[in-house]
C-alpha cells in the first residue's frame, strides 16, 4: 500500500506546536508520511516521526498577525513546494496555517484538512473585529476543505457559527501521551511547598487579569495564597499590564512568574500543585488542562470552548461562568480546603484522561480521518 502523504501547514508556536509534534510523533511511518510547512521564527527544534527520524521542513515568513504582502509570498512559496511534493491531504493547523492550506488546497485540487485550534474570530476584543474574521472564515470554507476540529466546542462552532455543513465537520480530540514519569525540576525552586498554577500567556485570551483579582479574593480568606503562572515569556501582549497590576494590587510575594518553562518542568509543577487553574475567555483544547487530567488534578476553570469539553462540574472540578471572580475564588478555597474534594475531583481527572485524550488510544481514529480524506474528499 502506498503512503497517504500530508504536508502540514502551521505557524508553529504553543499548543499548536505541541499538537503537530504529537501527532507526528504518533501517527505510523509506514503508512504515513509527512511534510511540514512553518514560520522562520516558530519551531526552535525539528520535527521528528514515530521513529525518531527528522521529518522534511520548509521555513516561509509565516506568521500570526496579518500582512498582505509577507502572506501572499508564504502563499506563492507555498503552491511551488507542494507542486514538487504532490501531498495527498494538507493539514492547516490554527488561523494563519488554514488560510494558507485552503487557499492553496483550491489552487492546486488537494483536499484540506483545517484544525483551528480555537477560531480566530474568538479572539477580536470588539464586535466588528470578530464581525471581520468571521466572514473570512466564511470566505474561505470552500467545497473541498473539511474542519478537523480539536473539540466539540470547535466542531459546534463550524456547524453552527462558521455554516460548514455536518458532513465536512469531524472531530479528533487533541490528545496526549500518559505522563508515567514525573522529572526533577530543572529549575530552582522559588515558591512555597503549597500552591496553586496555571499556564498561559499574559493575553486577551487567557485573561490574566481575571486571574488576578482571583487572587486578591483569595488573598483576603488565605494570606499566604500562591500562584505558580507559567509560560509568560512568549508572545505575551499583555505581559506590562499584569505586571503593573501585580505590583498595584500588592501580589508580589503571592504569584511566581515563569518565563519560560520546559514540559518536563511543566509537569512537576501541576503534579505538585494543589489544583489547576483557568480563567480563560475561550480555548481550542488546552493541553495544560489535558495535562492536568493526566496528572490527576482537580481544575477551577471558566465555562467556555475548550474548558468545558475537559471540565465537567462538581465531577473533576469546578465550572464558572461569566468570569465571576468570586465564584472562582470561592471554588479554589473550597477544594485546596477539602481532602475529599481534592481525591474526588483527582480521580476523576485521571479517569476522564483515559477514556478520551490518551493519544495511545485515539491515533487510530486520526489515521483513518487521514486515510478517508485522501481517498474520498
Amino acid at each position: 500500500m502506498n503512503k497517504v502523504k500530508i504536508a502540514h501547514i502551521v505557524h508553529s508556536v504553543g499548543g499548536v506546536d505541541v499538537s503537530l509534534r504529537l501527532i507526528l510523533e504518533s501517527i505510523d511511518p509506514c503508512n504515513f508520511e509527512s511534510i511540514v510547512i512553518h514560520g522562520t521564527g516558530d519551531a526552535k527544534s525539528a520535527f521528528i516521526d514515530k521513529n525518531g527520524k527528522s521529518i522534511s521542513e520548509f521555513k516561509l515568513p509565516l506568521q500570526r498577525n496579518i500582512s498582505i504582502i509577507r502572506d501572499c509570498k508564504c502563499l506563492i512559496h507555498t503552491i511551488k513546494i507542494l507542486k514538487r511534493h504532490r501531498p495527498d491531504i494538507i493539514h492547516g493547523h490554527s488561523a494563519k496555517g488554514g488560510i494558507i492550506a485552503k487557499l492553496v488546497g483550491y489552487n492546486l485540487k488537494i483536499p484540506v484538512l483545517h484544525t483551528p485550534q480555537a477560531y480566530s474570530y474568538l479572539s477580536a476584543s470588539n464586535k466588528l473585529k470578530k464581525s471581520v474574521y468571521l466572514l473570512i472564515e466564511k470566505m474561505i470554507s470552500f467545497r473541498g476543505n473539511k474542519i478537523l476540529a480539536s473539540s466539540n466546542s470547535e466542531k459546534n462552532r463550524a456547524l453552527f457559527e462558521v455554516g460548514y455543513p455536518e458532513n465536512r465537520v469531524l472531530l479528533f480530540n487533541n490528545s496526549i501521551r500518559p505522563i508515567v514519569k514525573i522529572q526533577s525540576l530543572s529549575i530552582n525552586k522559588t515558591w512555597p511547598d503549597e500552591y496553586i498554577c496555571s499556564v498561559g500567556r499574559p493575553s486577551y485570551q487567557k485573561n490574566i487579569e481575571l486571574m488576578l483579582d482571583v487572587l486578591v479574593n483569595l488573598k483576603n480568606k488565605k494570606n499566604n495564597i500562591h500562584l505558580v503562572l507559567m509560560g509568560v515569556g512568549f508572545h505575551s501582549p499583555n505581559l506590562r499590564i499584569v505586571k503593573n497590576k501585580i505590583r498595584r494590587l500588592n501580589l508580589e510575594s503571592n504569584i511566581t512568574l515563569l518565563e519560560w518553562t520546559s514540559r518536563e518542568d511543566i509537569f512537576n509543577i501541576i503534579k505538585n500543585s494543589q489544583l489547576y487553574l483557568s480563567t480563560a475567555r475561550y480555548e481550542g483544547l488546552p493541553y495544560s488542562i489535558i495535562e492536568s487530567l493526566a496528572l490527576a488534578k482537580p481544575i477551577v476553570a471558566t465555562n467556555v470552548d475548550g474548558n468545558r469539553d475537559l471540565v465537567i462540574d462538581n465531577y473533576n472540578g469546578r465550572l464558572i461562568r461569566n468570569e465571576n471572580v468570586s465564584a472562582l475564588s470561592k471554588s479554589v478555597m473550597e477544594i485546596i480546603n477539602s481532602e475529599d474534594l481534592k481525591q474526588k475531583y483527582s480521580l476523576n481527572s485521571l479517569k476522564l484522561f483515559n477514556e478520551n485524550f490518551n493519544i495511545l488510544n485515539n491515533i487510530n481514529q486520526l489515521e483513518n480521518i487521514y486515510k478517508k480524506t485522501a481517498r474520498y474528499l
